[in-house]
């Protein structure tokens, strides 16, 4: 009999825990639900909250994270100096120093290109989320709302004025043009398009976003399956760069001095100056052919 009261006070212990895990997550879905409705207007919870602690530390880390991958062209300077050291000469500070601008330029063409993605893709994430809540019944503005809450398709400024313009009745198709406007928000102009279809002749706006929105996903498709063939010829582009590395690293090991014959003796600057300027230019010619089919 002295199990029963504590097999009961188990249970009523289970019940409240689930109907307290019950009114959290109801509460987290209201809050979602609300921030939809206001398009990011601000965090609706208590100042303690933990996922707004959970954010900030995210955004921190972000940063902390952003700052580092910015500063990885600076790199270059302590490999020069320890060319410096190993050959005896000033020559690798300074091409350390040429290196860091070249690299940096091209980091940020990479972070770029990885923007203009990302942001493409938001777009097609976009065009299925509007379509999806426009087939489960909701209205153009209000599923359009939703899509630019739930993605990352537009810029803070752009997304202020597609938001005002489908809350308040504005020209929502114009402001969705400006937005497209933005590197790899093409596809918001098809968007627009299907808008003013729909709104000026009465179309079927979650059809026209699902023909746009298999149009945008074909495209990116190509595009990685392009992508993954001319891996092989990236792959070949590496190889040229290494190569001279290479043979430095096999000359010392074999007893050859090649640093300080490149850098102290008439002859191996001679072949220095020549060698960097084709491998340079080799470099510049495989890039560029690389390029040219990605750009087919």
């Amino acid at each position: 009999m002295t199990g029963e009261p504590g097999s009961l006070a188990q249970g009523a212990a289970v019940l409240c825990a689930g109907a307290a895990l019950w009114r959290v997550a109801e509460r987290e879905r209201g809050l979602r639900r609300a921030r939809v409705v206001l398009a990011g207007v601000g965090a609706l919870g208590p100042p303690g909250d933990s996922g707004r602690v959970g954010s900030s530390w995210r955004s921190a880390a972000e940063r902390w994270w952003g700052v580092v991958r910015g500063r990885r062209a600076w790199l270059c300077l302590p490999v020069a100096a320890v060319l410096a050291v190993l050959g005896e000469s000033p020559l690798p500070l300074v091409a350390g120093a040429l290196a860091v601008s070249l690299t940096g330029r091209r980091l940020r063409a990479r972070a770029l290109r990885r923007e203009r993605e990302a942001r493409s893709d938001a777009v097609v994430a976009l065009c299925g989320a509007v379509a999806a809540e426009l087939r489960a019944g909701r209205q153009p503005a209000r599923a359009l709302l939703f899509g630019v809450g739930a993605t990352e398709a537009l810029g803070p400024r752009e997304e202020a004025e597609v938001v005002a313009a489908a809350r308040f009745g504005g020209d929502v198709a114009q402001a969705l043009r400006s937005a497209a406007r933005q590197d790899g928000a093409d596809g918001l102009a098809g968007l627009a398009a299907c808008w003013q279809v729909a709104v000026d002749g009465g179309a079927g706006l979650a059809a026209g976003l699902d023909r746009l929105e298999a149009a945008l996903r074909e495209h990116r498709d190509q595009r990685e399956r392009l992508r993954a063939q001319l891996a092989g010829a990236w792959a070949t582009v590496a190889v040229l760069a290494v190569l001279p590395a290479v043979g430095l690293v096999l000359g010392t090991a074999l007893g050859a001095r090649p640093l300080y014959v490149l850098f102290h003796t008439p002859v191996g600057l001679g072949c220095l100056a020549v060698g960097t300027a084709l491998e340079a230019a080799g470099l510049w010619w495989a890039a560029r052919i690389v390029r040219g089919g990605e750009r087919l």
